[in-house]
């Protein structure tokens, strides 16, 4: 207990609950991990005319999956609808299994794209679902103390994924990693019923806890148009969609051109995908927890969108794969590091619906029109004569916009956090957020 305690800063009664979050997302991850080396060759092979279109079949598939995923969630409890998300998830693995191993040649052009918009769908309800069973768990004070070790358990699992496709790619091919990704997430969702409840103060649970969400299908939708601050969160999402769209075409046409095996492409971007979350950890061990104690929330929010900035404007100086490798690696483990656990923050302010469907919308709907904007606005772009290089200055204001919005999020987060430590009687987490 000593030596955790060192570590982080957790009482007794959340140790269980700490432990079994941080396996969770160590086992959700190392799942999407093993996946993503695999859809990121799929599409650095694509030549660039038809990423756009995958990125379009993607937001389809998405809309027909958050509508459902909506009225899933608006009639079971939380411990019924995620077991059975992650049972949907492994049988769709198993599925393109059976494809992948039986498929034509030509066959396997299409298998390829539909795994590809398969894998870009099921990675946002992966996370959005855990962490909006984790901000459901936990109060906002316990996140700022919590979440970056359960954040951990994320990183480690990837650095493992993209190392056991990087190691057994080329001896048992793709199709049998999907195999070792589904009995990951099956073990993942076995671990919800095992989850404590009433952790927080010691006592049992209200009995609303695990009472069905309700709402509309279209309620994410209408409380964010009713809200700034929710307007603001999908917004954000938005923007870093947009931006990282424009530096994963930049992955793919330079990883396109400097290595012409789908093997090479798929062990240099497991490779990526490694440092990318072996810094992560090293950043969310020693340093998240204490930048959110010491500088709070806009300082963590805005260190990603900054780092973009100079990231984007270094491209547009000496564009190279060389560079853009730096880039990706600094900016993404920006995110998982410091962005997303204080991302999580400031979803602890909203009512319970909320935390589910109005995330379900900015993480996995939002997340995937910004890719359309971000995908179709790269060609267009590059449509008029701009090159990699022009490109990226193109992004240099849009980032530091970013910045902007990523401050007032914060400020307003605090003014809302304030609010509900004042409201004994009636938390703000069981209302509406207050209009900025």
């Amino acid at each position: 207990m000593n030596v955790l305690r060192k570590i982080v800063d957790v009482r007794p009664n959340e140790i269980r609950a700490l432990f079994l979050g941080f396996i969770f997302n160590f086992l959700i991850l190392t799942g999407y991990y093993i996946l993503r080396p695999i859809r990121d060759s799929i599409a650095a092979g694509n030549r660039l005319e038809t990423l756009p279109w995958m990125f379009t079949a993607t937001l389809i598939a998405m809309l027909i999956a958050n509508a459902l995923f909506a009225a899933i969630v608006a009639r079971m409890s939380r411990r019924t609808f995620i077991p059975l998300a992650y049972g949907f998830f492994i049988f769709s693995l198993a599925l393109f299994f059976v494809l992948m191993r039986s498929g034509s040649p030509e066959q396997q052009v299409w298998i390829g794209r539909a795994l590809y918009v398969w894998v870009s769908v099921f990675n946002l309800f992966n996370t959005a679902i855990f962490w909006a069973f984790i901000t459901d768990l936990f109060t906002v004070e316990q996140g700022k103390r919590l979440y970056g070790f359960i954040a951990v358990g994320g990183s480690l699992g990837g650095v493992v994924g993209p190392y056991i496709t990087a190691r057994y790619v080329q001896n048992i091919g793709p199709a049998y990693l999907l195999i070792v990704s589904a009995v990951l997430f099956g073990v993942a969702a076995y671990l919800v019923r095992l989850f404590p409840s009433g952790f927080t103060d010691g006592n049992k649970p209200a009995p609303a806890a695990e009472k069905r969400i309700g709402g509309s299908i279209w309620s994410g939708i209408t409380h964010i148009a009713q809200s700034p601050y929710l307007l603001g969160l999908a917004l954000s999402m938005l923007i870093y969609t947009i931006t990282s769209t424009w530096a994963y075409f930049q992955q793919s046409d330079l990883a396109r051109a400097a290595l012409k095996t789908s093997s090479d492409r798929t062990i240099f971007l497991a490779h990526l995908d490694m440092w990318v979350n072996a810094i992560t950890v090293a950043i969310q061990v020693f340093l998240t927890g204490r930048l959110l104690k010491w500088f709070g929330v806009a300082f963590t929010l805005v260190a990603m969108p900054f780092l973009s900035m100079i990231g984007f404007a270094a491209m547009g100086i000496a564009p190279s794969l060389a560079l853009l490798a730096v880039f990706q690696v600094t900016r993404r483990a920006a995110a998982y590091a410091l962005m997303r656990p204080s991302r999580e923050i400031l979803f602890t302010v909203l009512r319970r619906e909320d935390k589910y469907k109005v995330k379900s919308v900015t993480d996995t709907l939002g997340y995937r029109v910004g890719d359309q904007i971000g995908a179709w606005s790269y060609g267009g772009l590059h449509a008029l004569g701009l090159g990699l290089a022009s490109i990226s200055f193109v992004a240099v204001p849009v980032v530091a916009g970013w910045c902007g919005l990523s401050l007032w999020l914060a400020h307003k987060q605090r003014v809302l956090a304030d609010a509900q430590r004042r409201r004994d009687v009636t938390p703000l987490g069981d209302v509406a957020p207050e209009p900025a």
